[in-house]
């Protein structure tokens, strides 16, 4: 079963190795404990609903309680704390895009608030109900979950919006097809949810972004049901699939999504090479992506994030004796690992291999196989658990990620993780680590992790939190980088997108929601505020 107060099910543990909490407490001290509430004191705090009754909408109090956070880490607070202080009203699980459009409409002559839920796996605030006099609904397309069409001929799929990562992979594969987006909430995530967020897969490299695969579908709105055809290209005016792209459903609601996919591959594989220093590896990474190297993934980590993964994700004698064979290739404490994926045919794959271990030599590093790669591959979808391992021993981790041209990567790298260090609070220190997730020909994301352990209280950690995440938030507007890469804007991040789209360009998007959801009934206050 899901967790209600976490990541995941409940069943999936991935306890903290004791070389990963050693480092951890090497770093930034001791971690401190908070108390965890439990599901029936939260139960206890559930207000009784101001929902209209509806055949469709529950209001019962535990299902209420498991709509109302998403995953950011004043989510996890709120969960863990206990101290929710919203819930939504009551949850509709509609199954099919005509139950999605009448209960719009109830909406609508109910003057009832409506946040669309996907997944649940928000890190940015999307699904948080705010303080309204107006009754909330969350609507949730779980039930929305299948395959509803495949074009073998044209290779274009149809699917429910609601339908999760690895249940969507699942019923492509016994067609003998796949999608290809994995991001890292891959577990949980919808399809509805990544065209609603303009999310990005960890192999985008070969399958492309969410916007290169988003075909088409159908939307609801609150001026009724719109259809986007799945048509291969066209120039017959805007593209109406970029303008509801991003938009998190503030101008309707993804019901049903055309996806384009492709044959599984005959051979996929994850590698690893190691290059001594940033600038040679930033260099080499650069030349992979610009010499147009077919790999599937690439991920740079800096020093800082290599030295981590090594004690976080290998035996504590694996990572000494990488140690040593590196330092003998002449990569000691500065090395940079890379990681990439080779994935096509089985000639296609060595080809592209060979093609990397050609660039690697002269940037001065060296191939180191297979092993840390199969670990990669291994955890690549368990990174969203790391944070409960670390809480049991009294710390927080979070995450933030932009992307920006490659002559500012490096600033804009050290930059944001000196934001973050010098705002942690008064004697406490983070531990903060980067890497380079999703590379193009024109610049790269940065994606930047950090640990801090927990202040005595709940309000002074998050207090500290927000100190740092609206430090690094000023710090890439400054640099012109963008609020967000792949998780989105919700309401955390909205405050910063003025900066990426200038006034004309917010006026644009507001003038656009107003018409399609005048009454601001949906999603509101996610991406800004926008007056009727």
């Amino acid at each position: 079963m899901r967790r209600w107060n976490g990541w995941g099910d409940e069943n999936n543990s991935f306890p903290l190795r004791e070389a990963g909490l050693k480092h951890i407490q090497a770093k930034i001290g001791p971690g401190r404990v908070l108390p965890d509430a439990t599901l029936q004191q939260v139960l206890a705090s559930v207000p009784p609903s101001r929902m209209p009754a509806h055949p469709l909408v529950s209001t019962d109090p535990e299902v209420r309680l498991r709509h109302a956070r998403g995953q950011s880490l004043p989510d996890w607070y709120a969960m863990r704390s206990g101290e929710f202080g919203i819930f939504p009203d009551g949850v509709a699980q509609p199954e099919n895009s005509d139950q999605v459009q009448s209960l719009l409409q109830w909406a609508q002559a109910q003057q009832v608030q409506v946040i669309p839920y996907g997944g649940g796996t928000s890190v940015a605030g999307h699904i948080t109900p705010q303080a309204s006099e107006q009754p909330v609904l969350t609507l949730s397309l779980a039930r929305m979950n299948l395959l509803i069409d495949l074009d073998p001929v044209s290779q274009v799929a149809r699917f429910g919006a609601g339908t999760p990562g690895p249940e969507l992979e699942r019923q492509l594969a016994a067609r003998g097809y796949m999608l290809g987006h994995f991001p890292q909430s891959f577990e949980l995530s919808t399809v509805g949810g990544w065209v609603a967020s303009r999310s990005s897969g960890q192999q985008s490299i070969r399958y492309g972004r969410i916007e290169q695969l988003f075909a088409g579908g159908r939307i609801e709105t609150m001026r009724g049901s719109m259809q986007i055809p799945a048509i291969p290209a066209s120039s017959a005016g805007p593209d109406l699939r970029e303008i509801f792209m991003g938009t998190e459903g503030r101008m309707g609601i993804i019901t049903e999504v055309d996806v384009r996919v492709q044959r599984l591959p005959e051979h996929e594989s994850f590698h690893v090479a190691f290059l001594p220093d940033w600038e040679s590896a930033l260099g080499f990474v650069r030349g992979l992506v610009q010499a147009k190297v077919a790999v599937s993934m690439l991920r740079l980590s800096n020093a800082e994030e290599t030295r981590s993964h090594l004690r976080l994700g290998a035996e504590a004698w694996q990572a000494a004796l990488l140690d040593r064979y590196a330092a003998l290739r002449g990569s000691r404490d500065g090395k940079c690992m890379v990681t990439f994926g080779t994935t096509g045919s089985a000639r296609q794959a060595r080809f592209i291999l060979g093609e990397v271990k050609r660039h690697v030599r002269p940037a001065g590093g060296f191939y180191a196989g297979t092993f840390m790669g199969k670990k990669w591959e291994h955890s690549r979808f368990r990174s969203p658990y790391l944070r409960h391992g670390f809480w049991e021993h009294g710390y927080s981790v979070d995450t933030l990620e932009t992307c920006v041209n490659w002559s500012k990567v490096t600033e804009a790298m050290q930059r944001i993780e000196a934001a973050i260090a010098s705002h942690c609070g008064e004697g406490e220190q983070a531990h903060v680590l980067s890497h380079l997730s999703h590379m193009y020909s024109q610049g790269s994301s940065i994606y930047t992790t950090y640990f801090f352990r927990n202040s005595p209280s709940y309000a002074q950690t998050l207090a500290r939190w927000r100190a740092m995440k609206e430090a690094a938030s000023n710090t890439i507007s400054a640099l012109g980088g963008t609020i967000s890469h792949q998780h989105g804007v919700g309401r955390d991040h909205a405050p910063w997108l003025p900066a990426e789209k200038g006034e004309l360009g917010m006026a644009a998007i507001g003038q656009v929601i107003n018409y399609f959801d005048g009454e601001q009934l949906l999603n509101k206050g996610c991406l800004g505020d926008f007056k009727p």
